[in-house]
């Protein structure tokens, strides 16, 4: 697998998209950022409050996104979490850098609610878990990405996510 790609960590939200980012970026030597940090304080602010955002919310913050990546695309390459659950989300940000691959983090519901439930700190309620699994359009066969099952440790699921990503098809330059 080329370390050029930026690398997108999706799923909804307790899936560990910035544990599992911020351990392939190490496992891979290139840098990571955080998703969260790209949405304005009103999206932040509409989540706090238990208001799932709509479509008109993620433009913005995806746009922010998806200049991140264009940016990190063909040089060092990058990991980034960002929850991208529609596939619309991620066209758009494939529209900004074309070899952007997705790791797509998927786990059972009471999982996922048990971690949410557990972490400390985080913006995102419980309560809008329900919302984002409705939300949730899978990858399609015609995406570049994997998915990667989240039960077990933080190295387990990014030593499965790396097995997977260095099974994709070389990338062209």
């Amino acid at each position: 697998m080329s370390t050029q790609r930026v690398i997108v960590v999706m799923g909804v939200a307790g899936t560990g998209k910035t544990t599992v980012g911020q351990l392939l970026a190490e496992a891979l030597g290139i840098p990571y950022a955080e998703g969260d940090a790209f949405h304005p304080a009103a999206n932040v602010a509409k989540m706090s409050a238990g208001i799932p955002l709509d479509d008109a919310d993620r433009w913005p913050w995806l746009d922010a996104i998806g200049e991140w990546i264009r940016n990190r695309a063909g040089l060092r390459g990058g990991v980034i979490a960002a929850s991208c659950l529609k596939r619309a989300y991620r066209d758009r940000l494939r529209a900004a850098a074309p070899g952007a691959v997705f790791v797509h983090l998927a786990g059972a519901r009471p999982l996922i609610e048990q971690r949410m439930a557990e972490r400390k700190g985080h913006f995102m309620p419980t309560t809008l878990l329900d919302s984002q699994f409705a939300t949730l359009e899978p990858l399609q066969d015609d995406e570049l990405g994997v998915v990667v099952d989240v039960s077990g440790s933080p190295e387990d699921i990014t030593e499965r996510a790396l097995a997977a990503l260095r099974r994709l098809p070389a990338q062209e330059n």
